[in-house]
């Protein structure tokens, strides 16, 4: 016997020459569609053989499992921070006995706004988003699903649920930690424009700047990767500065090598940070001063939080922050 191939929303909203939001928001039962074009839908979506949840459905903890959706720019399970933080993650929910499902977002399927298949699927409760996603992606989400919270990112777009690292503050920490070492030039390495993540770093190693009457300019950054969040060659300014302070640790790596390379040496010619504290120590040739946040209480947080929001229990709404402590270590010069 044949087997028949899985529907998706977007094939049902190509039948009726409709979005596949408008097809999300009916067999969700959310407002904004008609009755008449709703019966249409869900008649079509039974035909085809696509599962139409019933009224009610949505938050129903009935698989026991959470989803883990992740941007497949943001990960590299050999060094990637969210292969550490999913790890994590899966830890902590499974101690609250529910398990974690991976999935992987496309740049197609986010661009061509795809419902995640582990929910079209219904296999699971609930979805972290792990990274982040375009604001379209996030509309998308909000319109077709409930039952999800944000981790490492967030957005001004709406109010949504999610967990994040305090990046502002701890940023702000480290980039005075280094100037009261004596360095004077200080140049920030990442992608303004890549997540809410790095502009939160820099804003607080802008504020650390200004505070000690330096200058800083958004023209000064160094990119790390390009506008698809993509790691892209290190270009190291014509002149140097007292210290780089990059956005993360897998960056830090990458500008020690880029200098080493040139012939310098970290830190006796420039000084060198990160940020996130998860690359092993034989990663970098000198140990890296860089801020720490504690993964499991990230986890355990955003874990508490999606189980709250699934089994209905009362929960605080909106952003948690997560803060984090430096941790000094070679890599920056010493008075």
């Amino acid at each position: 016997m044949e087997k028949r191939s899985k529907v998706r929303l977007s094939d049902i909203a190509e039948k009726l020459n409709i979005s596949t939001v408008t097809v999300s928001k009916a067999l969700s039962n959310k407002e904004g569609v008609g009755d008449e074009l709703r019966k249409k839908i869900k008649s079509l979506a039974e035909e085809m053989g696509y599962h139409v949840k019933k009224s009610g459905d949505f938050g129903k903890s009935i698989t026991g499992n959470i989803g883990i959706l992740i941007p497949s720019r943001f990960f590299a399970p050999s060094s990637s921070f969210y292969w550490y933080l999913f790890n994590g993650l899966s830890t902590e929910l499974l101690n609250k006995n529910y398990y974690a499902i991976m999935e992987l977002l496309s740049p197609e399927d986010e661009k061509n706004l795809v419902l995640p298949h582990m929910i079209q699927d219904n296999k699971v409760d609930g979805v972290i988003i792990l990274g982040q996603v375009s604001n379209e992606y996030l509309d998308f989400i909000n319109d077709s699903y409930e039952n999800f919270i944000l981790l490492d990112f967030y957005t001004n777009k709406m109010n949504l649920d999610g967990v994040s690292d305090d990046n502002f503050y701890c940023s702000y920490l480290l980039t005075s930690y280094v100037i009261s070492q004596g360095h004077k030039k200080l140049r920030f390495v990442g992608n303004f424009e890549s997540t809410s993540s790095i502009r939160d770093r820099f804003m607080g190693f802008a504020k650390a700047l200004m505070e000690n009457g330096m200058a800083v300019s958004k023209d000064d950054i160094i990119k790390d990767r390009d506008e698809n969040g993509y790691s892209v060659p290190l270009e190291l300014p014509s002149e140097l500065p007292d210290a780089f302070i990059c956005n993360c640790d897998e960056t830090a790596a990458m500008m020690i090598q880029t200098l080493m390379e040139k012939g310098y040496k970290v830190p006796q010619d420039v000084s060198v940070t990160g940020f996130d504290n998860f690359l092993a120590a034989n990663k970098t040739p000198v140990p890296l001063t860089t801020v720490s946040i504690k993964t499991e209480d990230t986890a355990r947080v955003a874990a508490e939080l999606i189980i709250n929001k699934v089994t209905g229990q009362p929960y605080i709404q909106g952003r948690h922050l997560i803060s984090g402590t430096l941790v000094i270590r070679e890599s920056v010069r010493q008075r």
